[in-house]
């Protein structure tokens, strides 16, 4: 059993506010954790926003449905899981963005998995990418995410937590689960106001929550050809 640290902002430059978009009365926010803690390798889900007043709506919705929220740096993330990581004294962790309201329950399995079977430092299906986006899961030891502190990071490493890892994959051990087709190129992520439209017939449905990500694309390819 696992924690899942969940990054969320309201700040997007593309989409401001889209953790909070309501479909159906109820902000993607929702969607992204209900369909994480279908995993039952999922013991705890953990809200990492930030502590930048842009982010106070979206702490209070959390507080209020009683999830656990937690809240730190805007823009260095580092900073922001490690201080979850302190407090909850985690020994690994599950990574997964806000702005995925379509994640599967059977891929975060399936790389949990990898990553006990091969006591790597991190798993992950993004290295190389064959899963679409927003569909993205990495495991990632404590151990090693700590050390980032001591590292000279780039704005870029500290925004995109796990980049500094796959910049300088030789020196840590990294095991990819790869999707039988590749899907790279397609989107299930919540990034634009174009997406939330695409996205808001389907996460609509009433059968929804029990939707793989196969077939939620294979709806979206049908309403949008």
């Amino acid at each position: 059993m696992s924690t899942v640290i969940l990054q969320a902002r309201s700040s997007s430059k593309r989409f401001k506010n889209k953790v909070l978009a309501q479909i159906n009365g109820k902000p993607m926010i929702y969607y992204v954790y209900k369909r994480i803690l279908k995993s039952e390798k999922v013991k705890k889900i953990i809200i990492a926003c930030s502590n930048h007043r842009s982010d106070d709506q979206l702490f209070w919705y959390c507080k209020s449905k009683g999830f656990l929220v937690e809240r730190g740096s805007l823009n260095n993330l580092v900073q922001r899981f490690n201080k979850v990581i302190k407090k909850y004294k985690l020994k690994y962790f599950i990574r997964i963005s806000g702005d995925s309201p379509c994640m599967d329950f059977n891929v975060i399995n399936k790389v949990y998995k990898v990553f006990r079977k091969n006591n790597c430092d991190i798993a992950t299906n993004v290295y190389p990418r064959s899963f679409p986006k927003g569909i993205s899961v990495e495991v990632i030891k404590t151990k090693i995410f700590k050390k980032l502190l001591t590292k000279k990071l780039s704005l870029y490493n500290k925004e995109h937590v796990t980049s500094y890892f796959y910049e300088n994959a030789k020196d840590y051990r990294i095991y990819n689960l790869k999707n039988s087709i590749n899907r790279s190129r397609k989107s299930l992520a919540l990034d634009t106001k174009n997406d939330f439209k695409k996205l808001k017939p389907i996460i609509k449905q009433k059968d929804f929550f029990n939707l793989n990500w196969q077939n939620i694309l294979n709806k979206k390819n049908r309403l949008w050809k």
